[in-house]
């Protein structure tokens, strides 16, 4: 395996072949186009920001955490390539070969993926939103990502970090958000019924039109959430549960959760500091 100068990947010793070795970014690209590089290369949380890589080879490269937002991969052959937690913002991936490609939790927020061959490729929780274009008839919405109108209905998404995301009518319904952090994401419209959110981040959040039916919400973060006209019936839990600052929330909803057992409103939430039932006033 090809190893560039600077690159931080940890490999076993056994594993290094240095064949080349590169001073640049602009050098590192000049190889890649010319084949100079040669196979299995490894660019492991390398900053390619902006990189015109067009129509090149790039079979099998790790670009594992490699930051290649608005670079232009048009037509380039990333067959196999592993882009696991890449940033991909903005990239330009136009008829680009991205079959059997590992594209979890990569960032293609506004990437353009028309014409985009992914068949086999695996996407789970990688994040685009509305300006994201995919190639047409690709099922993105059940493909893993997340994103507007995804369906994640019963997704084990415990601790992940979606913060900002647009999740706009996005299926979480029965979902595993446990601890996530969904600190200032849209979620207007989003199905979340019978989902765990237990100890997750909602902060700044809007929920407005979303669908909170039979949730667990046990130490929720829900500071200056937006809450208009959600809904919340049959809620499982809500002990340690913060609505500090939260607007939209109407007077019927605050009396329904403040008419909740003292074993769950005097419950002290040990990340804001105070009771659910001080923060709902």
């Amino acid at each position: 395996m090809i190893l560039f100068k600077d690159s931080i990947h940890a490999l076993p010793m056994t594993q290094i072949n240095i064949q080349t070795n590169f001073n640049s970014i602009s050098e590192i690209v000049s190889a890649l186009k010319s084949g100079e590089a040669g196979d299995n290369v490894d660019l492991y949380k390398f900053n390619l920001k902006g990189v015109d890589l067009n129509g090149t080879n790039l079979n099998k490269i790790n670009f594992v955490n490699a930051n290649l937002q608005d670079a232009d991969l048009r037509g380039a052959n990333l067959q196999d390539a592993d882009l696991r937690g890449a940033n991909l913002q903005g990239a330009n991936l136009q008829d680009a070969n991205l079959q059997g490609a590992y594209l979890n939790r990569t960032n293609l927020e506004e990437a353009n993926l028309e014409g985009t061959n992914l068949d086999g490729a695996t996407l789970k929780l990688s994040r685009y939103n509305s300006q994201t274009k995919w190639s047409e008839n690709f099922a993105y919405k059940s493909s893993g990502a997340v994103g507007p109108g995804a369906n994640l209905g019963g997704a084990y998404l415990n601790t992940v970090n979606l913060q900002y995301a647009d999740l706009q009518k996005t299926n979480f319904l029965g979902a595993y958000l446990s601890g996530a952090d969904l600190t200032g994401a849209n979620l207007e419209g989003a199905r979340l019924s019978g989902a765990d959110l237990r100890l997750a981040f909602l902060t700044g959040a809007c929920l407005r039109n979303a669908r909170l039916n039979n949730t667990d919400l046990r130490g929720v973060d829900l500071r200056a959430a937006d809450l208009s006209n959600v809904e919340m019936e049959n809620i499982q839990n809500i002990a340690g549960a913060d609505f500090s600052m939260v607007y939209g929330m109407s007077d019927r909803l605050q009396a329904m959760l403040l008419s909740r057992p003292a074993s769950e409103i005097d419950v002290w939430n040990a990340y804001t500091r105070r009771t659910t039932r001080e923060s709902l006033g």
